[in-house]
């Protein structure tokens, strides 16, 4: 049985995420969440609410033990971006891409 949870619409590039994710995939929940406390980037805090949500919901939702817990799949995928424009020389105008992120968190219990 599997447990999930998923952020859309972050407003961080998946690019930053996915070096945070790479961290926490396939550990424990518990050390996955050490982890994530302890990363100074700024995708961690959210991806630590996420995790949070997701331990919940394999408690509340499906009665799974928390202890046996770990993040069989951690995914990213890129969301909808935000376009906007920087004023430039001689009355230019350059994109800027503002990108978000969707990422989900799946977790299953380990067997002994």
């Amino acid at each position: 049985m599997q447990a999930r949870a998923e952020l859309k619409h972050l407003r961080i590039s998946p690019r930053k995420v996915g070096i945070v994710l790479d961290l926490i995939r396939n550990k424990p929940a518990g050390t996955a969440m050490a982890i994530l406390n302890n990363t100074p980037k700024a995708a961690s805090k959210p991806l630590a609410k996420l995790l949070k949500s997701a331990i919940a919901n394999a408690e509340n939702n499906f009665g799974m033990d928390v202890s046996k817990l770990y993040v069989k799949q951690a995914l990213l995928g890129a969301g909808p971006i935000l376009k906007r424009i920087r004023p430039r020389a001689q009355g230019r105008a350059f994109r800027i891409y503002k990108r978000t992120s969707h990422v989900t968190i799946v977790l299953e219990e380990k067997e002994d």
